[in-house]
């Protein structure tokens, strides 16, 4: 399963989810940050449909809203 997880630093949403993967030891999720690399902001569009952050992208398939993100990740552990 690929994980990505796209973020900005400066989002209070993208810190709580990418505090939780550190809290809980998840080595699985890669960051593409999306204001270090326009490419990953550009596909954040097209491919998620939607210019909000964060969005775990699991398979190529988009997830929002940062207390969904958790869940699944909870409910899906290493």
């Amino acid at each position: 399963m690929v994980l990505e997880l796209y973020k900005k630093d400066t989002c209070p949403y993208c810190q709580r989810v990418m505090g939780w993967i550190r809290e809980n030891g998840r080595t699985d999720v890669v960051y593409r940050d999306i204001l270090e690399d326009p490419d990953n902001h550009a596909r954040l569009i097209r491919d998620g449909g939607m210019d909000q952050v964060p969005c775990l992208f699991i398979d190529g398939k988009p997830l929002y809203e940062s207390m969904d993100i958790i869940q699944y990740l909870a409910d899906h552990p290493m």
